[in-house]
């Protein structure tokens, strides 16, 4: 029985050592597979058999098998890329995904936009998060869905424009500008205001017209401006900057407007933020007239045009009308032993009754790592180290292998006993 023992033990390390190969070529095999976690063989023995069970135990084995095979969730290195949907997780926490039938996990950070708008990893599975409203997130976990996202348009409630006026010009002068303002469902209205000099002073008139609806400025057709010796604006409708003068008010009305709108308006920022000077926007210098520059609060609609994810996992989108907004935050899960997940290949994690129930949450909070965006996780394999491992396997193997060759040649001498 004692050969015949040693014979299977023999077998048991050939085969146990093939199996810790599998596990070896798999990991080099995923040298560079994004977010791979290497795995690792774990031996124990076979139950030994009792040969005395005196004050001294005589006991022997019958070779070794594979216990387990435990994953190294241990973080990865990280390779920055310029796709602002790769997404990577610096320390605890895995995407959540759902794969039509329910919620699985990765590390992997390959997210792309999808042609239904929702961001995928490359089987699919489309990425779990919250939505945003306002710079809040809701606290329902659902698709990152960026289906017809757009930037909702603001109305124009204040301008400041870079206007010089030609103090040597002569009377009934004229000098338009047009002022390009937004209206509350995002339609484009040009004001465009005319300046007509004043006999006998540095004064001016300014009368507004709109290209959409109609447009009046404090309640009248028009207003004026005047300046002092120095080219510096001195009144606004008569009152002096300084002791009572208001920032003139243009109302529009666009009610028989096509599309209709709002009724709307804004304010000329002509003094500084006391109210009690001029912001020296507005001048009246002996030069050609000009307007060199114009700056206004409103917009129109946008149109999504790009997207980036900060630390704390908030996906920001770009709008072609130079607005961000924030839309969804990516969530997050953890488990009370990673080790326990069942691996369903490409990456991808199940929940299982070793790992213990998925515990959601957002990154940078709870022990949930940060996210960053424009990076991607990379395989754990430690390359230097599985050909150290492969080595002493051939080794092992190959000496489970001359026990076996050896136990053969000592029953071929008990045979041959008998002759």
């Amino acid at each position: 029985m004692g050969l015949v023992t040693s014979m299977y033990s023999g077998v048991s390390g050939i085969a146990a050592n093939s199996h810790n190969l599998e596990v070896i070529s798999n990991n080099i095999a995923n040298v560079n597979t994004i977010g791979f976690k290497s795995q690792k063989a774990v031996f124990s023995d076979v139950l030994s058999t009792v040969l005395h069970n005196g004050s001294t135990a005589m006991q022997f084995g019958h070779g070794t098998q594979i216990s387990a095979i435990n994953s190294s969730f241990q973080q990865g290195s990280f390779e920055t890329t310029t796709n602002a949907t790769d997404l990577a997780i610096d320390g605890n926490g895995f995407f959540v995904v759902n794969n039509g039938r329910g919620n699985v996990y990765t590390r992997s950070g390959q997210f792309r936009i999808s042609n239904q708008g929702k961001l995928v990893n490359p089987q699919g599975y489309t990425l779990q998060g919250y939505t945003m409203s306002n710079g809040v997130a809701g606290n329902t976990v659902g698709d990152i869905d960026l289906t017809g996202v757009q930037s909702k348009p603001q109305a124009s409630t204040t301008f400041t424009a870079g206007i010089s006026l030609n103090a040597a010009a002569t009377a009934t002068t004229t000098f338009n500008t047009p002022v390009t303002l937004y209206n509350s469902v995002g339609q484009q209205v040009i004001m465009n205001i005319t300046f007509t000099k004043v006999a006998g002073s540095n004064t001016w008139t300014f009368a507004p017209a709109s290209s959409v609806g109609t447009v009046t400025v404090g309640g009248a057709a028009s207003g004026t401006v005047s300046f002092d010796t120095s080219g510096n604006l001195a009144t606004i409708n008569g009152a002096t900057v300084g002791s009572g003068a208001a920032e003139p008010v243009f109302a529009f009305d666009f009610s028989t407007a096509d599309p209709p709108a709002a009724a709307m308006s804004v304010t000329w920022d002509l003094l500084d933020t006391a109210g009690t000077a001029t912001n020296g926007k507005v001048t009246g210098y002996s030069a050609p007239s000009n307007n060199s520059s114009l700056v206004q609060d409103g917009f129109t609609t946008g149109v999504l045009t790009g997207l980036s994810v900060d630390s704390s996992g908030i996906v920001t989108g770009l709008f072609d009308n130079g607005q961000t907004e924030q839309l969804n935050q990516v969530v997050l899960a953890d488990f009370l032993n990673p080790g326990g997940l069942t691996k369903l290949g490409m990456n991808i994690f199940s929940a299982s009754v070793e790992s213990g129930e998925a515990t959601l949450g957002t990154a940078r909070t709870g022990g949930f790592g940060g996210v960053l965006g424009d990076t991607l996780e990379l395989s754990n394999v430690d390359l230097a180290s599985e050909f150290v491992k492969m080595i002493t396997t051939q080794q092992a193997y190959q000496a489970a292998a001359r026990t076996i060759t050896t136990s053969d040649d000592l029953m071929t001498e008990a045979i041959n006993l008998k002759r």
